[in-house]
């Protein structure tokens, strides 16, 4: 088990609150938001799915500008930018009336996001693997469990008193603090740019080869496998159960529940597992997950969606992070960019698919077969993965 010693508390804390502003209260909120905003008449389900494209969009090119912009010193430049850029976004969608406004708002948030959810991290991995704490890594991620909590409650909470763009103002009022003191924390980590010992020549630059290229695959696989429903789930329970269920707004909530425990679980398990073991029983749950949605229509069928998938996506995250830097170690950041860079292309593609499957009078929760399928796949590239490294 994990030990966190206390030099290393606030640091996780900071990239925590970082992770809560950029993906939680920028990305995550939008699933139970959508839900309302669509029955105020600000959108239709199909403006929906495709502004939540436009926002995935954004976050693959902050994950490219990531890749290009992976050196240390570049981290401390744009991170800080990334954060301001993406505060003043969801300040700006508190007045988004009009849907193009808003998907255009989207896609700049998204960015924001892409970028600061692989800058972060990596910071505070390769200063974790400095003071030989890297397993503890997977810890920032309890900022993403938490804003999930934290964004449920916003969005019930304020149902009854708030309409339309304004639905935006407490996760917009909640990011300022929150992003100003995460990264007061992070600038003052000393973590120096990573040089080759004397008389060694410099490893490989390449990001793929024999090692990575699996878990590439698999890692794709994932992001189209969670992203369905984690942007629809509330909207199926609206389509499937009666007016006034629980689960239309509570469906999110119990993902957030669910999500809560999730890094602290699946770091723990890795660590006894090893992170390929883990991730491999990872994949088969998180299937489990979406089959439940497929296969149990109506409350039983949201509910486990709800609890596996929700306790599973983020271990994914950290424990591919971790795995990647194992196979690669002198280029942390940049494998991480660029694994993030193909999630997103894969969480792009999911909401774009399932809108031409709606506009082809396909159904909403026959749409989730992708996610299934998608997730099967990463799980057989899982097996063909070696096993990390020592870094």
């Amino acid at each position: 088990m994990t030990v966190i010693r206390s030099n290393l508390l606030p640091v996780l804390l900071a990239g925590a609150a970082v992770l809560l502003v950029v993906h939680t209260l920028g990305r995550f909120i939008y699933t139970p938001l959508l839900p309302w905003l669509v029955e105020d008449g600000l959108l239709t389900l199909r403006q929906g799915a495709d502004i939540a494209s436009w926002n995935y969009l954004g976050y693959l090119a902050g994950a490219l500008l990531a890749i290009r912009w992976h050196r240390i010193a570049q981290i401390r430049r744009c991170l800080p930018a990334g954060l301001a850029l993406h505060v003043l976004t969801t300040l700006l969608q508190t007045q988004a009336s009009d849907p193009d406004l808003l998907a255009a708002l989207r896609l700049v948030n998204g960015l924001c996001n892409g970028l600061v959810f692989v800058q972060a991290p990596a910071l505070i991995l390769e200063w974790l693997a400095r003071q030989n704490s890297a397993s503890a890594s997977g810890l920032v991620y309890l900022g993403v469990g938490g804003g999930l909590l934290i964004s449920s409650a916003m969005v019930s909470l304020s149902a009854d008193w708030l309409h339309g763009p304004a639905r935006w103002w407490p996760a917009a009022l909640l990011s300022l603090p929150l992003a100003w003191w995460g990264w007061r924390q992070l600038a003052r980590l000393d973590t120096p740019e990573h040089a080759a010992p004397s008389g060694q020549a410099a490893p490989s630059g390449r990001l793929l080869d024999r090692s990575s290229i699996p878990l590439f695959l698999a890692y794709a696989g994932a992001g189209m496998g969670y992203i369905l429903p984690m942007t629809f789930l509330p909207m199926l329970a609206r389509l499937q159960l009666e007016a006034g269920s629980f689960l239309v707004g509570g469906s999110w909530l119990l993902v957030a529940l669910a999500t809560l425990i999730a890094p602290w679980l699946w770091n723990r398990a890795g660590a006894r597992l090893g992170d390929k073991r883990a991730l491999q029983v990872n994949y088969l749950i998180q299937l489990a997950g979406v089959l439940a949605a497929l296969l149990l229509p109506g409350a039983s069928g949201i509910v486990l969606c709800a609890l596996l998938v929700g306790s599973t996506f983020l271990g994914t995250v950290l424990l591919t992070q971790r795995l990647g830097r194992s196979l690669q170690p002198h280029q942390g950041p940049r494998i991480s960019a660029a694994m993030i860079a193909l999630y997103s292309v894969a969480q792009l593609a999911g909401p774009w698919l399932t809108s031409q499957w709606l506009n082809q009078g396909g159904s909403l929760h026959s749409a989730f077969w992708l996610g299934a399928g998608a997730l099967a796949w990463g799980f057989a590239w899982m097996l063909a993965v070696p096993a990390q490294q020592q870094a």
